[in-house]
């Protein structure tokens, strides 16, 4: 063998710092393995050295995000960084959405505490240092609507404001109930848009309709609402608990929606 031609071995801070150098964040061990030129077994054991001095966090087996000096007391950079790869590591559809969504929208009143994606199967959280990724399942993941928002490091899609819309009440109990949705609702209804909210109700189950129609007349946006009573109109539509998980209480269906408001909802701005 020539060994002229052999890649030197590459040490640990150089291989970071060259991912770094192109943007990237994330790694797997098949790029560690390229990347510092040694056996699987010594750069498992490089690996183990970075993760214990807080250089790496490992959020799969054997993919890895970079923490950079002025995330060290996080113990990770933000989600935003490395979500997209993640996910592509772990091939599966994705999207940013719920609070976190309606967040990047300007709806900001409450905070989201941790980052929520949706995707098509179930999916454990992902933890690094104080942050916290958390996954919903919708088999409609591919195909919700998603625009691609530029990062630090790339692209993540994120649900549109309709499609982020109809998941709020959707996934009301993870957004922090009803109160919460309203709140939020309230904020990102000048986001909205009448036509998206019509054309995204075809593939949106009737109850969803209905509560999201409820809470968008409530709040005083007919506008936004009329679209989605439109689809209904072409439906047959029984009475619903706005809280499914609520006892029903002594409160009657409100018209047109047929939505029974069996929890108070107050929106908090």
């Amino acid at each position: 063998m020539d060994v002229s031609v052999v890649k030197p071995r590459e040490s640990a801070s150089a291989f970071l710092a060259g991912l770094q150098s192109h943007g990237r964040y994330t790694f797997s061990d098949a790029d560690a393995v390229m990347g510092l030129s040694r056996s699987a077994g010594a750069v498992q054991a490089v690996l183990r050295r970075l993760r214990s001095s807080g250089r790496i966090v490992a959020l799969r087996r054997g993919f890895y995000v970079i923490v950079p000096p002025e995330y060290g007391s996080a113990g990770s950079p933000p989600a935003s960084w490395f979500i997209d790869d993640l996910m592509r590591y772990l091939q599966q559809p994705y999207y940013v959405g719920l609070l976190t969504a309606a967040a990047l929208y300007g709806a900001s009143h409450q905070q989201p505490m941790v980052f929520q994606v949706v995707t098509d199967r179930p999916t454990r959280p992902a933890i690094a240092g104080r942050t916290a990724v958390e996954f919903h399942m919708s088999r409609l993941a591919e195909g919700t609507p998603a625009d691609a928002v530029q990062t630090e490091t790339g692209f993540m899609r994120v649900s549109t404001p309709a499609a982020t819309a109809f998941d709020l009440v959707r996934f009301a109990r993870a957004c922090g109930g009803w109160g919460n949705v309203a709140t939020v609702l309230q904020e990102l209804a000048e986001r909205l848009d009448p036509e998206a909210l019509y054309a995204g109700a075809a593939s949106v189950g009737t109850p969803q309709l209905q509560r999201l129609g409820y809470l968008l007349d409530r709040a005083g946006h007919p506008r936004l609402a009329d679209p989605l009573l439109r689809v209904l109109s072409a439906k047959r539509y029984r009475p619903v608990l706005l809280a499914p998980d609520a006892p029903r209480g002594e409160e009657e269906a409100a018209s047109p929606w047929r939505v029974i408001p069996n929890e108070d909802v107050e929106v908090d701005l």
